[in-house]
């Protein structure tokens, strides 16, 4: 006999996004109803432990990345997860800020955006550290 986890695999199924079941619930993975069985706090710190390391197993893979403080790559990992690395990489002046070890600079380009407009005032918490953690790289080198 099948145990009931193999059961209940093969007769929910697997969909990785939100979709209305036949009672029109919200439902998820494997036949999770959202709607009647929200996510408990746990399992969304779960969750976003996954997402996070995922996020630095990519960001490692940047020049820049490694050379940043543990403040800095929390500010570097923040902004990735609100808006996803394709996103991130797209402010390119800002990573040749931080690759440069400009941090004022990589500042202002995190607030010339429109994600600094989206987001208000976590970019302007998020600017505020990557500007002023008082580890400079370029001293570092020298």
């Amino acid at each position: 006999m099948k145990s009931a986890v193999q059961q209940l695999k093969e007769d929910e199924g697997f969909r990785g996004n939100v979709y209305k079941c036949t009672a029109g619930k919200n439902t998820i993975g494997y036949g999770r109803n959202l709607d009647d069985n929200p996510l408990t706090e746990d399992e969304a710190e779960f969750l976003l432990n996954s997402d996070l390391q995922k996020i630095v197993a990519n960001l490692s893979d940047l020049p820049f990345y490694s050379r940043l403080t543990p403040q800095r790559r929390g500010v570097v990992i923040n902004m990735t997860y609100n808006l996803g690395l394709p996103r991130f990489k797209q402010f390119k002046r800002m990573i040749a800020a931080m690759y440069l070890c400009d941090y004022e600079l990589a500042a202002v380009e995190m607030l010339d955006s429109k994600w600094a407009k989206q987001v208000g005032k976590r970019a302007d918490r998020l600017a505020e550290i990557m500007r002023n953690d008082g580890f400079d790289c370029r001293l570092a080198r020298q």
